[in-house]
């Protein structure tokens, strides 16, 4: 079995996502971010970045104590390796894939979440903020749409690196993109829409999302971007 260390967000539906397709086992354990229960001290012992997702297989290959794993990226590839589904073996294809996915953790997610700041959460509207992250969404989808042409998944067979991208393009009215204008993004982004695994993960906390439409209140703000050191 499997702990899930979750809150319904871009990065935690990757990892839902990622266990309802390999069909393993799990329980998830929600991490509240907006009320700082990621600076609890059970969940650092586990993820000491402060950040989720992050999980705790206990039944980790070749046996031994439960293993956490924190970072979303390397809890897909974990989950990959310990499944052998949606990671190819041999190398070319392993490190295409693998690409993808720090491609995801570094550009895609990080911009994203950026331009969803600046756009909506900033207290005051800074132009030339949310202009230089709107233009950086929109150039990594542009990377991506180049990516997907004559292709059905990013790297032609369904993998973690769809896993870990589909998320991020989710809220892509909310970070000011038109998905219209990138046809072959378009077409994969609404294609993988229809895969029961992935719309199993995505619902994982849809009734959380509900009740934060309205966005964060002050207590959550606090929490969420008033972070330091100490």
């Amino acid at each position: 079995m499997i702990d899930l260390y979750y809150w319904p967000t871009p990065n935690g539906w990757k990892v839902s996502i990622a266990l309802e397709e390999m069909e393993l086992p799990y329980t998830v354990r929600y991490v509240n971010i907006a009320r700082g229960e990621q600076f609890e001290p059970e969940f650092l012992s586990i993820s000491p970045n402060n950040r989720m997702p992050a999980i705790v297989d206990h039944d980790p290959p070749g046996g031994g104590a439960p293993l956490a794993v924190f970072e979303s990226g390397a809890v897909l590839l974990y989950l990959a390796e310990k499944s052998g589904r949606f990671l190819p073996r041999e190398v070319r294809g392993r490190y295409a894939v693998t690409q993808w996915v720090m491609w995801q953790m570094g550009g895609l997610g990080p911009m994203g979440g950026q331009v969803g700041h600046f756009r909506l959460y900033a207290p005051e509207q800074l132009p030339y903020a949310v202009d230089r992250y709107t233009n950086e969404v929109n150039r990594l989808y542009g990377v991506l749409d180049r990516q997907l042409a004559g292709r059905e998944h990013i790297c032609g067979e369904y993998s973690i690196a769809d896993m870990a991208c589909w998320p991020w393009i989710v809220p892509h009215a909310r970070h000011g993109q038109r998905i219209e204008d990138f046809p072959n993004l378009h077409r994969w982004y609404e294609q993988l829409k229809t895969r029961p695994g992935l719309r199993r993960g995505f619902d994982v906390g849809r009734e959380i999302r509900r009740a934060g439409r309205d966005g964060p209140d002050e207590e959550a703000r606090r929490v969420l971007f008033g972070q330091r050191a100490r």
